[in-house]
């Protein structure tokens, strides 16, 4: 399965030539695949890199002392949890992996003492912002692809239903994974986008139309982007909610990663384009608002 590359360099919103081009090029692979892989959005290697040395710092604590940050509730979406709480997959055990997840953080409390430190809360903070931006500028090319305003998803994603979170894949035996088990169960993501940071250490694959199981390769300071369930919604089946996994980590090497989820604030009307359909077609899917599909989905996904 070819994922491309594609690069934002040039993006540029007064330049219409050139965000027909970036149009294009991201509608292609998301008909496709639902998966692309961006570079040059506007997040620096410096800043992806400070955020993966205080993941690892993170998840070196101990259990005790990450306990202090605990996840509360699936309408919170927001803390620590540890090995075996999240089944992406509810058919298969329970997913290997630790994760640190943090919803809405322009607003969340300051002095909520799970964050371990200030200066955690404030680099998580800032990278949370120049991913929102990053998704902005993608939303805004998505907009020009599919014929609507240029703002016309944007305004639905002002960082409610945004969330960040810091995975962590600690490495295995092969006598430790249960038959089925792995570190992140087969899944499509729940709302718009999805931005995946990753290191040199692979593990992601993606489900082929062919039913296949392909690999997404790390590629140096490339971004890995796709599109999640509601946005499958909004144009009609057009850009695709892809099934995906991740492998169990074997060996004795650790695997982080960092996703950002770019999902609709929750009283979001979701319904299929006009754009998307042809004269006469009915829409194949119900108009539905972000908040009831999303907080469904993580529900189900806690058992």
């Amino acid at each position: 399965m070819l994922i491309p590359t594609i690069d934002f360099a040039n993006y540029n919103e007064q330049d219409d030539a050139g965000l027909d081009d970036l149009a294009s090029l991201v509608s292609d692979a998301l008909t496709t695949s639902g998966f692309m892989k961006i570079v040059n959005l506007g997040i620096t290697q410096e800043q992806i890199d400070d955020i993966f040395e205080l993941s690892t710092w993170f998840f070196s604590r101990s259990e005790e002392e990450k306990s202090t940050s605990a996840y509360v509730s699936a309408e919170e979406n927001f803390g620590y949890q540890s090995m075996g709480v999240e089944h992406l997959d509810p058919t298969m055990p329970a997913d290997l992996k630790q994760t640190f997840t943090l919803r809405d953080l322009l607003r969340h409390d300051r002095s909520d003492t799970r964050w371990p430190t200030p200066e955690f809360r404030d680099e998580l903070t800032d990278f949370y912002k120049a991913c929102l931006d990053g998704a902005h500028r993608i939303q805004r090319v998505f907009s020009k692809a599919l014929g609507m305003e240029k703002d016309f998803f944007v305004q639905y994603h002002q960082g409610e239903n945004v969330s960040l979170r810091l995975l962590y894949y600690p490495s295995s035996g092969v006598d430790d994974i249960a038959v089925g088990q792995l570190g992140a169960g087969a899944h499509t993501d729940y709302g718009m986008i999805t931005l995946l940071f990753q290191k040199d250490i692979g593990g992601l694959e993606v489900r082929g139309a062919d039913g296949v199981w392909h690999p997404v390769t790390p590629e140096n300071e490339a971004i890995v982007i796709n599109t999640g369930d509601l946005m499958e919604r909004w144009t009609n089946g057009k850009y695709r909610s892809t099934p995906h996994r991740v492998q169990p980590k074997l060996g004795d090497v650790d695997r982080y990663s960092i996703a950002v989820f770019v999902d609709p604030d929750t009283e979001t009307p979701v319904k299929v384009l006009d754009s998307c359909l042809k004269p006469g077609e009915e829409p194949g899917y119900p108009e539905i608002t972000a908040g009831e599909h999303i907080q469904g989905k993580i529900r189900a996904s806690h058992g």
